[in-house]
């Protein structure tokens, strides 16, 4: 066997050992939590709520200076920096939660009311929703979630109330009906009995008592033929009132139109209904005597009266913004917006587009003319009570 030469095998371990690390270098073995490098010398950094003003110079030192953060930053951990980092500020549509202190940052929220969602950049609060008047909440609105309600359900016991209800109703109304047509039956075949004795011959008509005039002369009244379902045999005492009344219902009948010669109703006729009441104003409008405002800042005021027009029915909104010039696609493209900022949002793109022009009063008109008037009594008052304007003179 050959013998290899030593200083070949000497090379070959050294090639072995390089790559592989065997020789220490310097710097190595810092505690990335607790020390921080600083040129070949592993420092101890600052605690929490300080920051470094120079590095150490042997190792296992903190660093040669430590300062405490001024008021208004912070450092939550220990570190190795130059400058604390600055408190958060809260925007003007939060509230405070937690105070910035010299080892944590503040923590802020949206105001009651408002809400942000945590998975969105919350740039700014957004209004809670409030439930309509065929909804119920289920949960309140937090500073992270927004209300949620849901159509409310007529329960089985309220329908099934309502069921019984009306059948009462119904079988009231027949008994009542039947009632009815039973004493009529009745009523006819008792005068048909006692007219049948006393009937006349047919075709003979029989005299009416004779009246005394003024003057002394007399006139004799002939009694007509009449159905005489409709008549009964009277006394020779109450003939004349008798005959008096049939003529006056002759006259009546005559003049009318009416013939006598059907049965009679089982029930009276009902008194004619009464008419609509004649308008107040010859166009008919109810809304003629509501005022004219007037703008005590101008276009500033109307903006500030944007939140009032929530009041708008939820059904109406629409056609609201369709009267006033408004197309549905533009619409549409604010449905994924709570209703209230929806709102909102069309009132600012109606005045962009109707420019100096836009006031308040084109709003209320438009109201009135959708029969929107209570809401258009609302936004006035709110808006007169709140100073934004006042009533022309």
């Amino acid at each position: 066997m050959t013998e290899r030469p030593l200083p070949l095998v000497l090379l070959v371990l050294i090639s072995c050992l390089g790559p592989t690390g065997a020789f220490p270098q310097p710097g190595l073995g810092c505690s990335g939590d607790l020390e921080y490098m600083s040129g070949n010398v592993c420092c101890l950094k600052c605690p929490a709520g300080t920051r470094m003003a120079s590095p150490c110079t042997r190792a296992g030192e903190e660093g040669r200076k430590c300062e405490e953060c001024d008021d208004g930053t912070f450092t939550e951990y220990a570190n190795d920096h130059r400058y604390c980092f600055k408190c958060m500020q809260c925007r003007p549509d939060q509230e405070i939660v937690r105070a910035c202190t010299p080892t944590r940052d503040a923590e802020c929220q949206c105001k009651p009311g408002k809400f942000c969602a945590p998975e969105q950049a919350c740039e700014v609060c957004r209004k809670c929703l409030r439930c309509k008047g065929d909804e119920e909440l289920v949960r309140n609105c937090t500073s992270t979630t927004n209300t949620e309600c849901k159509k409310t359900q007529a329960s089985a016991v309220s329908a099934s109330a309502n069921g019984w209800v009306i059948g009462l109703s119904l079988v009231a109304a027949l008994v009542i009906g039947g009632i009815i047509f039973i004493g009529w039956r009745r009523r006819r075949a008792t005068d048909s009995r006692g007219s049948s004795h006393d009937r006349p011959e047919a075709g003979k008509h029989e005299p009416c008592p004779t009246d005394a005039g003024s003057g002394g002369e007399t006139q004799r009244l002939q009694c007509f033929s009449v159905p005489w379902q409709l008549v009964r045999a009277k006394s020779s005492a109450g003939a004349a009132d008798e005959c008096k009344a049939l003529q006056s219902l002759s006259s009546s009948a005559s003049n009318s139109q009416h013939s006598l010669a059907g049965p009679p109703s089982a029930f009276p006729a009902p008194p004619p209904r009464a008419g609509p009441p004649a308008p107040a104003q010859p166009d008919g409008r109810e809304d003629v005597a509501f005022p004219r405002l007037v703008a005590v800042n101008g276009e500033e005021s109307l903006r500030k009266c944007f939140d009032y027009f929530e009041e708008i029915d939820f059904n109406q909104h629409k056609r609201f913004f369709r009267h006033l010039g408004i197309v549905d696609n533009v619409i549409r493209s604010k449905d994924n917006l709570p209703y209230e900022d929806k709102i909102h949002d069309l009132l600012v793109i109606w005045e962009e587009k109707v420019g100096r022009e836009a006031t308040l009063n084109d709003l209320l008109r438009a109201l009135l003319d959708l029969n929107q008037r209570r809401t258009a009594e609302a936004v006035k008052e709110k808006a007169l009570a709140d100073g934004h304007y006042k009533v022309d003179e």
